[in-house]
């Protein structure tokens, strides 16, 4: 097996960096549309407020995070 150089290892972080922010993201977003769907029928609206606002925050934080990761 061939060494990396540092180069790729540090390209091969931020792509794996941006991956997760991006599932995030898509989750966050996810979440938030079967919250706003489970609101509409008034039973599901308090399921509904907590899953949109979960949703909202996951989508807020793979948007704006940032995680050091400790070497």
């Amino acid at each position: 097996m061939t060494a990396l150089s540092p180069a790729t290892r540090h390209i091969a972080g931020l792509v794996g960096s941006a991956l997760g922010h991006i599932a995030v993201v898509i989750i966050g977003f996810v979440l938030m549309v079967v919250g706003l769907a489970l609101g509409v029928t008034l039973i599901m609206l308090p399921v509904g407020l907590i899953l949109g606002m979960l949703g909202f925050a996951m989508f807020v934080g793979g948007l704006f995070a940032h995680i050091d990761a400790h070497r």
